[in-house]
């Protein structure tokens, strides 16, 4: 089984609550000794926790995702709001540290507060892969103050199973194939596994498979009937196998989309028409980036809990791909004046996915303004890019139901 397979020295290096341990190390404070959240808007009651250091988890049970009323009133809990351009600024200043151990084609950045770094050859440098892994975990902490682990392993997939499912709790795991069986095949749920979500795991129970032990040792015809592509992919991971090189995990996108919750209640269809063409505008304009056209156009709407919720999920699929606003927009509109139900609306989503290469659309012999309009778009992003988001806007953003202009101020949703 594992005769050909890969067996390089991969780490992957995670942050622990990299958000925490940020603000932490700015107020001067030990994030494994101090209860610390980090609260997306401190004047919002129902403000969701974006990071919680480890005391905060274990002595009053607020984790990531908890929110600011469910805070106990005690005098040794910290709360901080995010500082999204420090954070990120961080984030690069750890990978400029491990550049020093390696070169940049040797690291792959997963995430801001996660990455993949190949030691393979360094020995002659630095000595066993293994040192040299707690060395660079050293280094981040003597420098920067921010605990992390270390997970090791022979390919991505086994130095992330090793982070996850043991050095997150042990500070640093090395596994080997030789481990799978005993550490790898026990693991249930299925989600807990990475690579295998919610829905992929009802399938699976659906089929008898409950352990990854179970997957690995199901028929592996059966799992690729099921699942195509990905039961051949489920069946390989399951023994620990995983062929991708390091820069394949940087995987061309399946969809374009966006969310947004509302900071207040929108309530009339004019009003939720000026978010849906800023959302529209954005979505439009990553896809155009990414030389990107889609086919299947979807607009999710939930509505505000003052009406108890509720909402719906609709999608269409148009004839011609296209990566247009505008069309982009009237599809959404369409949708929403299909389904929306006079309700005020708190959180609206958008996302164009069937995605083809732009260079497959057709010029249509009946839309002679269809090339004028993509250079006007791209002329439109370039503007956006050199000036800022706000160069350029639609009117109806200057009114009060605009929001383009108040993100425009914002990095990934919270205050730079």
């Amino acid at each position: 089984m594992y005769k050909n397979a890969p067996n390089r020295s991969i780490i992957c290096v995670d942050m622990r609550c990299f958000y925490a341990s940020c603000m932490a190390m700015l107020a001067k404070l030990d994030p494994l000794k101090v209860p610390i959240a980090v609260v997306g808007n401190l004047q919002q009651k129902g403000s969701i926790v974006l990071a919680a250091s480890p005391p905060m988890k274990e002595r009053f049970r607020i984790q990531t995702g908890s929110r600011l009323y469910e805070i106990p009133d005690h005098p040794d809990i910290k709360l901080f709001t995010p500082k999204m351009e420090f954070f990120i600024k961080m984030s690069m200043e750890i990978t400029n540290l491990i550049n020093r151990i390696v070169p940049k084609e040797a690291i792959h950045v997963y995430s801001v507060d996660e990455s993949f770094v190949d030691l393979t050859g360094t020995e002659k440098l630095w000595g066993p892969p293994e040192e040299t892994a707690k060395s660079i975990q050293s280094s981040i902490y003597s420098q920067f103050q921010i605990p992390n682990a270390v997970g090791m392993g022979p390919n991505m997939l086994m130095a992330k199973l090793a982070l996850d499912l043991e050095a997150k709790k042990e500070g640093f795991a090395k596994w080997t194939y030789e481990d799978i069986p005993k550490k790898l095949w026990p693991v249930a749920p299925l989600s807990e596994m990475w690579g295998i979500g919610r829905r992929i795991e009802r399938a699976l129970n659906n089929l008898g498979i409950y352990t990854v032990g179970d997957l690995a040792h199901a028929d592996l015809s059966m799992l690729e009937n099921h699942f195509g592509v990905m039961g051949n992919q489920l069946y390989y991971h399951a023994w620990g196998i995983d062929l991708s090189p390091l820069e394949a995990h940087a995987e061309e996108p399946i969809s374009f989309g966006k969310g947004q919750l509302l900071t207040r209640d929108y309530g009339s269809c004019r009003e939720i028409l000026v978010v849906i063409l800023e959302m529209c505008e954005d979505i439009a304009r990553r896809a155009r980036e990414a030389f990107q056209v889609g086919r299947t156009i979807s607009l999710g709407v939930r509505y505000s809990k003052n009406v108890f919720g509720g909402g719906f999920h609709r999608s269409h699929t148009i004839d011609e791909p296209t990566n247009d606003t505008m069309k982009i927009y009237k599809v959404c509109k369409r949708l929403l004046e299909a389904y929306y139900v006079e309700k005020p609306v708190r959180q609206l989503s958008i996302s164009i996915s069937n995605l083809e290469s732009e260079h497959s659309m057709q010029l249509s012999l009946f839309d002679e303004q269809k090339w004028k309009k993509r250079k006007l778009g791209e002329t439109m992003d370039y503007l956006r890019s050199k000036h800022g988001s706000t160069a350029i806007l639609h009117a109806v953003s200057y009114t009060e139901a605009g929001t383009a202009v108040a993100r425009s101020e914002l990095i990934g949703g919270h205050q730079k």
